[in-house]
């Protein structure tokens, strides 16, 4: 059996004096779509958060390829391998993507030669934006803005991507073409864990799926079984 890339155990975290995330625990494997589902407000942004080192951990742990990384800041994270996409201000609007692109590999230390075949391996995967890179990110469109926001993330070629909302706002035509991003950069090696509303069509592209209700794990699968159980709106909406 595969050895998980990330091990949460118990994790609890809020804001002020409540907990949003209530003893949730998960485990990842390299190479999966590992999907967050469950309603509005059940703590999937925060939850996500947590893990990227946004939101600090008050109870809990994770760990990263074996290491112990609870402590450990977002900036920390990135250079343990992570990278994290927030659903909104994911991009500088008043930048060009180029610019965008540039500070995303000047804030790895990465400039001159290094950084351009960085920005140019990272913009392979993205010729929607690869030919449009003078124009401002604020004139994209927001499967344009995502697509840019998923480039940046990529300049650090990391091991786990940390996705909050993909599909939020989008079109189901631009809903469709972002998930097929997402399958192709996890299909090009890197994991993917991701906090989708739409559950609909993230099931099809994800390997194992948690539904969280009210800051707490309420079922644990792999995607398969999750969209046959026929029941995720009692599994969304019940007690306990």
């Amino acid at each position: 059996m595969t050895a998980p890339l990330l091990i949460a155990s118990d994790l609890r975290a809020g804001y002020g004096g409540d907990d949003i995330v209530n003893g949730v625990s998960l485990s990842v494997v390299p190479g999966e779509i590992f999907t967050i589902i469950g309603p509005n407000g059940s703590g999937k942004s925060t939850l996500i958060k947590v893990l990227a080192g946004i939101v600090p951990i008050r109870k809990g742990a994770i760990t990263l390829f074996g290491k112990d990384v609870t402590a450990f800041k977002a900036p920390q994270r990135i250079g343990e391998g992570m990278a994290y996409v927030p659903q909104e201000f994911n991009v500088f609007r008043n930048m060009t993507i180029a610019e965008n692109l540039k500070l995303s590999t000047e804030f790895l230390g990465l400039r001159g030669r290094a950084g351009y075949l960085e920005r140019e391996r990272v913009l392979e995967l993205f010729p929607d934006i690869a030919n449009r890179q003078t124009l401002l990110a604020g004139n994209l469109s927001g499967g344009q803005r995502q697509m840019l926001a998923f480039a940046c993330a990529l300049i650090s070629s990391p091991d786990i991507l940390l996705l909050d909302e993909p599909s939020a706002g989008l079109s189901p035509k631009l809903v469709i073409e972002i998930f097929d991003k997402v399958k192709a950069v996890n299909t090009l090696g890197t994991t993917v864990i991701m906090v989708e509303q739409n559950v609909a069509m993230a099931l099809p592209y994800s390997d194992r799926a948690l539904v969280l209700v009210n800051g707490s794990v309420r079922y644990q699968s792999d995607a398969k079984t999750l969209r046959e159980r026929g029941d995720l709106h009692e599994l969304f909406l019940r007690e306990s």
